[in-house]
């Protein structure tokens, strides 16, 4: 079997199995490890799939730029927000990541709900300017542009001092063996530490973020209380859920 039919065929495993291993592959197409491993680097190069030890993971599609990541799966994210937005009771305090989940969670918000919502996101503290009963609190620090958040040693001192109810947290890729994903280092910092500060960690999740991975771990998905999807997670990903305590909106 030629370089190029194996990168299909592990392309067509990775759709259906959601990860493969090096040796497995290596038995399969009768080739060595080393084989395998180079097409495996190649097609990483590429951006066709996330490596990890011993294989690989899909990639997650949700890496490009904010405003590409506006057009995608922009019903399912509306969904999603929409079911996101009764989980906030008045008057509590809420952590708000930045993406364009976020963005939509924010438009959805009713007129007459009352809380106090905390965000590194400078978007999203300009969309909540508009509301007339919340209350914004805008934690600074180094922008990171991908997502427009603050990331940093300022931002991580300035929420230690914040106890919340809610944290919701965009990911880039939820996987049953990788957990919660970011495309940025910083970043995965960050949702971690934003994590530690809530009592709840609500992860919103679009289609094309399920099964797949990136190369930061925020944390496995015990880390989460509730993910809120619009789309059948897998069998796999629905078990690996359940025995993590994650409840499934």
């Amino acid at each position: 079997m030629l370089s190029g039919q194996r990168k299909q065929a592990i392309l067509a495993l990775l759709a259906s199995e959601k990860q493969v291993q090096s040796r497995d592959l290596s038995q399969r197409f009768g080739v060595s490890e080393d084989s395998v491993r180079r097409d495996l680097r190649e097609m990483a190069a590429e951006g066709l799939l996330q490596r990890v030890h011993g294989g690989a993971l899909p990639v997650s599609a949700a890496l490009a730029g904010f405003e590409t990541r506006k057009s995608v799966q922009t019903d399912s994210k509306r969904a999603i927000a929409q079911k996101a937005v009764a989980l906030i009771q008045p008057g509590q305090i809420v952590l708000i990541d930045g993406g364009t989940t976020s963005a939509e969670l924010v438009r959805l918000l009713p007129a007459t709900l009352d809380f106090t919502a905390v965000t590194h996101s400078p978007s999203v503290a300009l969309a909540l300017a508009e509301h007339p009963r919340v209350e914004v609190i805008l934690i600074g620090g180094q922008l990171y542009k991908h997502s427009v958040v603050a990331v940093g040693a300022a931002m991580l001192e300035s929420i230690n001092r914040i106890n919340a109810d809610l944290f919701f947290m965009g990911v880039t890729g939820v996987h049953p063996a990788a957990g919660f994903t970011t495309g940025n280092f910083e970043e995965a910092t960050v949702k971690r530490a934003l994590a530690g500060r809530a009592a709840e960690t609500v992860v919103m999740a679009s289609a094309e973020k399920l099964n797949s991975a990136s190369a930061f771990a925020i944390g496995d998905l015990s880390l989460a209380s509730t993910l809120v999807i619009d789309t059948p997670p897998g069998e796999p990903l629905r078990q690996a859920l359940t025995a993590h305590g994650v409840t499934l909106i």
